[in-house]
């Protein structure tokens, strides 16, 4: 017992011992520091997955797509012959020469089962023939039903002998920007090429003087895939691959769709009308940047600013005034005018839409009913001409025409505006439509006298060459 509590007690004084010595030589004093109170920053952090489908990339699945697309996707060849001078000398003297043919090669998308492909207009521009080739090898002359230089649209049609796979239109105002797509098409003579991007961007206009409003996508386009199909995962189409920006003329990563909305509606205007039904709001208007809102005295930056309203338009008529910020057009938001003008693209005279829009602050709903446009560019001129209202018929005195509105800064100083064009070649010109065709068939090394009347009804005569 007596070994037992000397043990105790001499592990205690050990442990005693031990303790002190460590207290006494090893431990440091320890600090915390405590900074003022701060407001801390209010950061979230997501759990969702990358995308709606998954995680990425491969949780998406394009077989399905590539595998209804490239049997709707046609190769279409433009066989040309080359007409006018080859040279300066030719120009000149008039030495004839032999003509040959020139092939160039597109494609197209099979819409209906009976034959009918959209293709773009400039895929078949000026041909003489036009061969197309379907994926299973098959070779069909193709007719050509109607064009639409404006959108790039044109029409095809084609006999087969059974009914053909074809893709259907999709609606291209709910495609998101973000979302994939797949590109079919036949660059550089390579049949059923699909290639996968997205949608980089909606609304795209490459030229400030024509209201375009293309899809971009990122998908791999290049020489050959004009007039192929863009379409989403789920196959339906969505676009007419179109254009491409490079300073190489091959892929770099932009390339441009007619959003399908635009070319299924001139599809069926060119197959019920022969022509593409036009519907015009009736303005005058640009985008707001920060120097025009600055300029004008306007805090907005999102929206069309209405510089003037064409008399007797439906804007006109429904109490659109210059100065108003269009913001909304029936369901879409309109932040520039490549939005508005790319949805009215697929509007008809005598329909009807709601425009929202900012009066001096106030928040005002519209609504217009669309009809033919009033004004258009003469080919070869740069002419902006109108058709004549009922004060100018009056005024002037005349039953047909078509009202100079503006010219080019080159011919200012004829004093051309505000005159109107009665005769072509003495020839009468009824209306923009007929001032149209008729202008767009002159030559441009050729001749030509148009007849016009100025606001004090004398006639004027004026030589194009």
């Amino acid at each position: 017992m007596k070994k037992i509590a000397s043990l105790f007690l001499v592990s205690l004084f050990a442990g005693a011992i031990t303790l002190g010595s460590y207290k006494l030589f090893f431990e440091k004093e320890s600090y915390k520091l405590f900074a003022p109170e701060q407001e801390t920053p209010f950061i979230t952090t997501s759990n969702l997955d990358t995308s709606a489908r998954g995680a990425g990339i491969n949780e998406v699945d394009f077989t399905l797509a590539a595998e209804k697309t490239v049997n709707s996707v046609v190769h279409v060849k433009n066989m040309t012959i080359s007409k006018g001078p080859s040279s300066i000398a030719e120009f000149f003297y008039g030495y004839e020469r032999q003509q040959t043919p020139q092939v160039g090669t597109g494609s197209g998308v099979i819409i209906s089962p009976d034959g009918y492909i959209v293709t773009n207009n400039h895929v078949i521009a000026n041909s003489s023939q036009l061969e197309v080739t379907l994926n299973n090898n098959k070779t069909y002359e193709a007719e050509v039903i109607g064009t639409d230089p404006d959108s790039d649209i044109a029409l095809l049609k084609i006999d087969a002998e059974d009914g053909l796979p074809y893709l259907a239109f999709g609606d291209s105002d709910n495609a998101k920007i973000g979302e994939w797509v797949l590109a079919v098409g036949n660059p550089f003579n390579l049949t059923s090429t699909v290639t996968a991007g997205i949608v980089s961007a909606k609304a795209r206009s490459l030229s400030p003087r024509r209201a375009q409003s293309f899809i971009q996508t990122d998908a791999a386009v290049n020489p050959g895939n004009s007039g192929g199909a863009l379409v989403n995962t789920n196959g339906d189409l969505i676009g007419i691959n179109t254009a491409i920006t490079s300073q190489t003329g091959s892929y770099v990563g932009y390339a441009f769709a007619v959003p399908s909305n635009i070319a299924k509606k001139v599809v069926e205007d060119i197959m019920e009308f022969g022509n593409v039904q036009k519907g015009q709001l009736g303005i005058r208007g640009g985008d707001l940047n920060p120097a025009a809102a600055t300029e004008m005295g306007i805090d907005d930056l999102e929206g069309v600013y209405i510089s003037s309203v064409e008399e007797e338009s439906g804007a006109y008529d429904a109490g659109l005034m210059e100065g108003d910020i269009i913001k909304q057009i029936d369901n879409i938001q309109v932040s520039k005018f490549s939005e508005l003008s790319g949805y009215l693209s697929s509007k008809r005279p005598g329909d009807k839409v709601e425009v929202t829009l900012n009066r001096d602050g106030e928040s005002l709903v519209k609504y217009v009913v669309l009809k033919k446009r009033l004004s258009i560019e003469l080919p070869g001129t740069g002419f902006t001409v109108k058709n004549l209202s009922k004060a100018d018929k009056e005024k002037f005195g005349v039953s047909k025409g078509v009202k100079i509105t503006n010219v080019p800064e080159s011919y200012t100083r004829y004093g051309l505006t505000n005159k109107v064009i009665i005769e072509l070649d003495g020839d009468p010109i009824n209306d923009i439509d007929d001032a149209k065709e008729r202008f767009s068939q002159l030559s441009r090394y050729g001749r030509t006298s148009f007849t016009m009347i100025n606001e004090d009804g004398e006639k004027e005569h004026m030589i194009l060459q």
